[in-house]
């Protein structure tokens, strides 16, 4: 019966082993991106590979990059009060780069400026702290909210990537906002045509610290 037992050990470590490789392809892989952000990265009302995220990674492989993942850690209405804390949860895959696209939701609901802005600035230093390259999307909000606390708004994400020497993207939904036919009936977020033209304008981005 010891004998028996002896013999099984291997076998079970083989398939542990096996489970791992087939199933955690995320710390498998060489370079993990992991997009952070709200609905529109989430890909609200659509099939997952439809969202930008999906069709980036889509992308990459079309030109032949290899020993990648890209993580999709869109949430519906999430503010940047949950940056920090959901990147704490992304870090034991150890991502290489770091996709910021909060803060819509902030703006929409008229939180102050000052509290936004310090919810991304620790979410951008607990990624430099680990050694993450960090891209950080910038949004913008109709003027109906005032002409001074949109600008302000649309300030944070110029002055944070200033300030901590990361990538901007000035605007996310770049080419995409205020069309009627590139988005959802709600006219807030993106349709399936919408998502592609993100990946399209997010992508350089992405190969740009890829190639570093």
């Amino acid at each position: 019966m010891v004998l028996f037992k002896f013999k099984i050990f291997p076998i079970i470590i083989i398939f542990v082993l096996s489970w791992i490789i087939l199933f955690n392809k995320n710390l498998l892989a060489d370079t993990k991106i992991v997009f952070l952000g709200d609905s529109i990265t989430a890909g609200y009302k659509l099939d997952k590979k439809e969202a930008y995220p999906y069709l980036i990674q889509k992308k990459l492989a079309e030109l032949k990059y290899k020993d990648f993942k890209i993580i999709n850690g869109g949430v519906n209405g999430s503010t940047t009060a949950s940056a920090k804390s959901r990147l704490i949860w992304y870090l034991r895959v150890k991502p290489n780069i770091l996709f910021l696209a909060l803060g819509a939701n902030d703006g929409l609901r008229g939180k102050e400026i000052t509290s936004i802005k310090n919810n991304l600035s620790q979410a951008i230093k607990l990624a430099l702290k680990n050694n993450i390259k960090v891209i950080l999307a910038g949004m913008k909000i109709p003027t109906n909210y005032g002409k001074k606390y949109s600008k302000q708004f649309e300030n944070i994400f110029s002055e944070l990537a200033k300030k901590y020497k990361i990538d901007l993207m000035p605007f996310l939904l770049k080419d995409v906002a205020t069309k009627k036919e590139l988005n959802l009936n709600d006219g807030i977020h993106p349709n399936p045509k919408g998502h592609q033209v993100i990946s399209k304008n997010v992508l350089p981005y992405i190969t740009k610290l890829l190639k570093k």
